[in-house]
């Protein structure tokens, strides 16, 4: 069963895609920049199999991609790939759901390194929900809506969890464990238009917890049913604060809650949006955070506060170039440090 961070004292880390398209310069920005709390970079351009869902897409009975899109084909018989995935849950093979180089040239590059001054490291794929809206089938439905892959998808995403989690122990100088499920999806949440039910949600994130050891998290970038989300007790949480705190900030006791029991919030203060970023300043980027840990201290004790909580870019750093995104992580860190009293 997953566990719980240990605190994280407001450190700094980074959030999924980088612009680079050389795993080897996208690897030492990370471990440059947030080295004590590197997460494994995703390369979406370096190729479109890098990209969310894509990259996740190995092993999914049926999936394909089609002119740049990807889809489940059903056209034949997935019937005994889909009971190979179920046979493999059950007994924990996972060894085979494993990211391949083409799928994740920046965790492959980041197995190859030493990173002995860290201590935990984080990965993220994407969340069953999020995949199975995303992908259609032929008749570009998504597959969610398919009760057979609503509960197959969470299968799959704890096999290579469980894969990420492993070949991250073998990594010198990392002894702690996040994989963090990319969610986005989950702003549709009580949402008519796009119907998503919370207990498929649930026995999915169940699924995907159960077989670890480590740490397991959620990002969402926009707002959601973020009573719910804490319902699900992951060990992180993150999410764009620049944009979305004042609508976070009404779900004060359960965040409340969720942090005194050990829950981490990283805190997505500084804009990946270059041209947003450019005009703002680290003392205005601090003055938004002091006053959101104004709020929040209201309800949870300030030390308690400081020590779950972590400073990190807001997502789509990967639309600036490898400047601008060096630039943005830099920032997060000396926030971090300033917090720190570093």
């Amino acid at each position: 069963m997953a566990k719980n961070l240990q605190p994280t004292e407001s450190l700094a880390t980074g959030v999924g895609a980088l612009p680079h398209t050389d795993p080897v310069r996208a690897c030492d920005d990370v471990i440059g920049i947030f080295a004590r709390f590197p997460y494994v970079p995703t390369l979406p351009n370096r190729s479109v199999k890098e990209g969310i869902v894509f990259c996740d897409s190995p092993r999914v009975p049926g999936a394909e991609i089609r002119d740049n899109k990807l889809l489940v084909g059903k056209e034949r018989d997935l019937m005994p790939e889909m009971e190979r995935v179920y046979l493999d849950y059950l007994e924990l093979n996972y060894r085979e759901y494993g990211i391949e180089t083409e799928y994740g040239s920046g965790f492959a590059e980041m197995q190859r390194r030493d990173l002995s001054g860290a201590r935990t490291l984080k990965c993220q794929i994407t969340g069953p929900v999020t995949f199975g809206m995303q992908v259609t089938d032929t008749n570009r439905r998504p597959i969610y809506y398919d009760e057979q892959f609503a509960d197959l998808l969470p299968k799959i995403s704890a096999l290579r969890a469980l894969w990420c989690e492993k070949e991250m122990l073998k990594i010198p100088g990392i002894s702690e464990t996040l994989v963090v499920l990319n969610e986005p999806y989950l702003a549709a949440l009580g949402s008519s238009v796009i119907p998503i039910q919370v207990e498929s949600v649930r026995a999915g994130w169940e699924d995907v917890s159960s077989v670890l050891d480590g740490c397991l998290g959620i990002h969402c970038c926009s707002n959601t049913d973020w009573k719910f989300i804490f319902s699900l007790k992951p060990a992180f949480l993150s999410f764009d604060a620049f944009t979305c705190a004042k609508e976070f900030l009404l779900y004060l006791d359960s965040l409340a809650d969720f942090m005194e029991s050990g829950g981490v919030v990283a805190w997505g203060i500084v804009p990946a949006d270059y041209t947003v970023f450019s005009v703002q300043s680290e003392d205005s980027l601090i003055e938004q955070y002091q006053e959101i840990r104004r709020r929040v201290t209201e309800y949870v004790d300030p030390v308690i506060f400081d020590a779950q909580s972590m400073i990190t870019p807001t997502c789509g750093i990967r639309f600036s170039d490898e400047q601008g995104s060096r630039e943005i992580m830099e920032c997060a860190c000396r926030i971090s440090e300033l917090i720190r009293g570093e």
